[in-house]
């Protein structure tokens, strides 16, 4: 079916129009009886111009494929398939999609297409970097294209209202060296690795030389006539609440993502390994009050009900109530359990209420203390000063800079276990982390 569209002049035809104004002038000064001359040339523009849209063709088909579903952060493709019935030598299409701001910057995106090798069938892909979790939607289309002289362009405009559901970002739990890991983990790494630290008794072995003499099982050594060691394997099923603060600082952005999206894909990259290693995962969202707690996941097939819970974790520009918060997920919690708390700070009186808050939770719990660099803090203080304002912001900076670190020292000394990395860094110390927790026998 061919569509018939109206053809505009292009911003050459309005150039070439508003050049004639003079011509017309000159003329009308210089030879009066030569005014019909101003006008033709303007009459025979148009007639070239309405020539060369049409040269351009119709539109016969508009097709485009919009994925459904997209992880922050990460480029999510678009693409347009046009036929157009044109002349040889008729321009390529331009296409341009706007849509909301949580599916990128700006809102716009332009591209062009080009042949496909199919007679008259034309193609073109975009990508998109998600900003926000969330439902966004993509919401017009516009498709352009010129004839060979460029005089005119025919247009056309689709209204999409197609939503694309962003996730969190889940990129680090594909990554090479994760799967190798987890592959290894099926035939027991992780039991060797955490072997003869744990309660649970797993197997005899022969005593050989260098072993903890503690380990050996002197029962079953009087029965064979021979020293035999016992292999324990930490206990499994033990309880991980990782526990995001949604409030006004983790929604500050650190390298083009909140650092909530940032703390939830770490998070979720070690989730991912502490259910492959039997234990059992819960989220808890919070900000001037509780938002989300889930229940808890014991099997890594039920992986999607962590991830579709984490991307209804919203950004709450609001000072966070760690009080409210950790007092409520303590009372939740029934055993001992491993606590990873994600979150930043830049006010003082916030920070104090936030450790005495955890010095209250560490007495029966394990806790993780997680938090990015602040690259911008760093950069403000260690950048060589070039005016007097620049002074000023590095005494600012190196002030608030001295508080964080002494936040931190804080915490450590309370027992807390404090991770403070660069974003892409966070996930795999605190699988390490938590490997050496579970190794400890800590949790449980």
């Amino acid at each position: 079916m061919k569509f018939a569209f109206p053809i505009v002049p292009s911003a050459r035809t309005l150039v070439l129009l508003v050049l004639l104004a003079p011509v017309a002038l000159v003329l009308a000064a210089t030879a009066p009886t030569a005014w019909i001359i101003a006008p033709a040339l303007g009459l025979s523009l148009l007639l070239v111009m309405l020539l060369d849209g049409w040269m351009a063709g119709p539109l016969v088909d508009l097709q485009y494929h919009f994925p459904s579903n997209a992880e922050v952060g990460q480029p999510t493709e678009l693409r347009v398939v046009a036929e157009i019935e044109r002349d040889a030598g008729a321009r390529l299409p331009n296409a341009a999609i706007g849509f909301e701001q949580r599916l990128g910057e700006g809102g716009t995106t332009h591209f062009g297409l080009s042949h496909t090798g199919v007679s008259s069938v034309f193609s073109g892909e975009t990508q998109i970097i998600p900003t926000r979790r969330g439902t966004g939607e993509l919401q017009d289309l516009w498709l352009r294209w010129g004839g060979p002289l460029g005089l005119a362009v025919r247009q056309v405009h689709r209204k999409l209202e197609h939503p694309i559901r962003v996730w969190p970002d889940l990129t680090p739990t594909r990554s090479p060296a994760l799967q190798t890991f987890l592959r290894d983990a099926q035939f027991g790494l992780i039991a060797r690795r955490i072997r003869g630290e744990g309660t649970q008794f797993e197997a005899l072995s022969e005593y050989e030389a260098g072993m903890d003499r503690r380990r050996i099982d002197w029962k079953a050594s009087a029965r064979h006539t021979a020293l035999y060691a016992r292999e324990n394997e930490a206990e499994r099923d033990n309880q991980i609440v990782f526990a995001f603060d949604c409030g006004q600082a983790m929604c500050e952005p650190v390298d083009g993502l909140a650092r909530l999206d940032r703390a939830i894909s770490a998070a979720l990259t070690a989730a991912y390994v502490a259910l492959k290693g039997g234990d059992r995962v819960a989220l808890f969202g919070f900000a001037d009050k509780p938002s989300l707690l889930t229940p808890f996941v014991t099997d890594s097939k039920a992986f999607h009900r962590l991830q579709t819970s984490a991307a209804e974790l919203d950004y709450l520009p609001r000072e966070p109530n760690f009080t409210l918060a950790l007092a409520t997920l303590s009372a939740r919690l029934k055993r001992r359990s491993l606590i990873v708390l994600f979150s930043d700070f830049t006010d003082p009186t916030s920070a104090e209420l936030m450790v005495e808050s955890v010095q209250r939770l560490v007495r029966h719990h394990v806790v993780i203390f997680v938090t990015m660099v602040d690259t911008e803090l760093e950069e403000l203080v260690e950048t060589e000063p070039r005016e007097i304002s620049d002074i000023s912001s590095a005494v600012a900076a190196d002030a608030l800079a001295h508080q964080r670190a002494i936040v931190l020292q804080r915490l450590r000394q309370a027992g807390v276990d404090v991770i403070e990395a660069p974003h892409d860094a966070i996930g795999y110390r605190l699988i390490d982390r938590y490997l050496r927790a579970k190794q400890k026998e800590a949790v449980g």
